[in-house]
């Protein structure tokens, strides 16, 4: 089955920090580019960051500019974003996506495939 499963959302304070992680099974992610998008309750969904599979070049939306980190493991088949200095604003549903065709950056609009999303709450 061609997915792509997101993990490691959580519950965590301001200021703290999570790894998410995007794995992809029965395809390699070495062709695709990867985009994380999230979506906040009665919010449209937003862009967040994006890798290309050609050369590795990034996107930052610049809500979380300096604060997300967005890498590929081709080797694991998975692509992370690390997220510093989290912020109540950044509580949404993230969701990883993939797109061969589709280049990284602003507009990256990934039709391949989707994730089915990781819940990231950021709470006292």
């Amino acid at each position: 089955q061609l997915q792509l499963v997101e993990s490691g959302g959580g519950l965590v304070q301001p200021g703290g920090s999570l790894r998410l992680s995007c794995a992809a099974s029965g395809f390699t992610l070495d062709y695709y580019t990867i985009g994380w998008f999230r979506q906040a309750p009665g919010k449209e969904r937003e862009g967040v960051s994006c890798i290309s599979s050609s050369d590795g070049s990034t996107y930052y939306a610049d809500s979380v500019k300096g604060r997300f980190t967005i890498s590929r493991d081709n080797a694991k088949n998975t692509v992370y974003l690390q997220m510093n200095s989290l912020q109540p604003e950044d509580t949404a549903v993230y969701y990883c996506a993939a797109d061969r065709l589709t280049e990284c950056g602003l507009g990256f609009d990934p039709s391949d495939y989707w994730g089915q999303g990781t819940q990231v709450t950021v709470s006292s």
